[in-house]
């Protein structure tokens, strides 16, 4: 049963999404400006400390709170529908990272559509994660996370690193992951009622901006059509009232079949990126998702 605080951020989360950048057909600028305003109104943890760098050729920031293994890493990658997010908009979200997963985090500002359409985004996460390790980071104290299309470009990062022979992280975590750029999915129908986070219309647009004319099937453009074998050890979670709900389990049903490792999570009667939300307005379920976030990062990076 879904706790009342669940309840009462859902209704909030439902409220604040109809008049904001998840409706269709916005200006891109003015959905940048509006996400970035909400993010600005949260507070950030007191003990945070944030240091702006540059990954390689990438814009980002280390982000860490007290208490952390510094040789731990995280490697965050927003979402936005690769059109909007930010290191400054994802600060929040990386300091419950680090409290969590008792780590230092990597945020980047990786490139956006329209202006840098595919493949910009995943050539920027690629060429952050060679600094890492160029930076004398060891792969084996590294565990890359993202969200909505962050998820995807992780994924994305994870197929072509193998492809590259180049080492793997310690393991990943994929949050409401945007895998499937087709939406040929059985959710994209059956939850379009139920989801209030998205749409089909805003997808498309999404999808167009990323992409405009390029193929949706590509495997690194939607990496749910990749060869996933031999990739590191995966936690995925979804809501069940998602549209991108089928993205996951089909990932999660492609991992086994090639004997991979990986833990679905799916929160019943929640939302696209729940656990993300929590991190901004908490809720039982959420707070226990992140731990189990942090428990997952600490579990496959030994230091």
């Amino acid at each position: 049963m879904v706790s009342l605080q669940a309840e009462q951020t859902r209704t909030f989360m439902k409220r604040t999404a109809a008049s904001s950048i998840v409706q269709a057909h916005l200006p891109v600028e003015t959905r940048r400006a509006q996400f970035e305003a909400q993010r600005a109104l949260i507070s950030l943890p007191s003990d945070t400390q944030v240091e702006a760098i540059t990954a390689g050729s990438v814009a980002a920031e280390w982000v860490s709170t007290s208490g952390g293994d510094n040789s731990r890493v995280v490697l965050y990658v927003h979402g936005g529908g690769f059109v909007w997010g930010s290191c400054a908009s994802s600060r929040v979200v990386a300091a419950i990272f680090s409290q969590v997963a008792q780590a230092r985090v990597l945020v980047l500002d990786y490139r956006l559509a329209p202006e840098h359409p595919f493949p910009a985004a995943p050539r920027d996460c690629l060429a952050a994660y060679q600094w890492l390790l160029d930076s004398g980071v060891k792969p084996e104290h590294i565990v890359i996370v993202g969200d909505s299309g962050g998820g995807g470009l992780v994924l994305a990062m994870l197929v072509s690193l193998r492809q590259a022979a180049l080492p793997q992280p310690a393991g990943a975590v994929l949050i409401s992951p945007w895998l499937d750029l087709t939406l040929s999915g059985a959710s994209y129908r059956t939850n379009a009622q139920a989801d209030f986070m998205e749409s089909r219309d805003l997808l498309l647009e999404m999808r167009q901006y990323y992409l405009g004319a390029q193929d949706p099937r590509s495997p690194l453009t939607s990496p749910l059509f990749a060869d996933v074998s031999g990739l590191p050890p995966l936690l995925v979670y979804a809501g069940s009232d998602e549209l991108l709900l089928d993205d996951a389990i089909q990932l999660a049903e492609r991992l086994r079949q090639v004997g991979g490792t990986v833990e679905l999570q799916i929160g019943e009667g929640f939302w696209h990126t729940w656990p993300i939300t929590a991190t901004l307005r908490p809720f039982p379920e959420g707070t226990l998702a992140l731990e189990h976030i942090g428990a997952f990062v600490r579990s496959h990076c030994q230091t």
